[in-house]
């Protein structure tokens, strides 16, 4: 996991956050606003860690080549 994706990830979660507080939801009470704080970003955490890729796989070689005997 590289830096940039995790700091993506956590600015992805506060946005959702920020959003949700914005949109004054009737239901959000501080106590489910902290509990969906907590899950967005365990979920942006697993999302940037395990699920996005910071490595290119490697390039498929072809077989060595069989060198004939002498």
């Amino acid at each position: 996991m590289c830096v940039v994706c995790a700091m993506a990830a956590a600015s992805a979660a506060t946005g959702f956050r920020t959003w949700l507080q914005t949109h004054h939801l009737s239901w959000l009470t501080p106590r489910r606003m902290r509990t969906l704080t907590l899950a967005a970003m365990c979920a942006a955490g697993l999302v940037s860690t395990v699920g996005i890729s910071g490595s290119t796989p490697p390039a498929a070689h072809s077989a060595p080549a069989i060198h004939a005997a002498r």
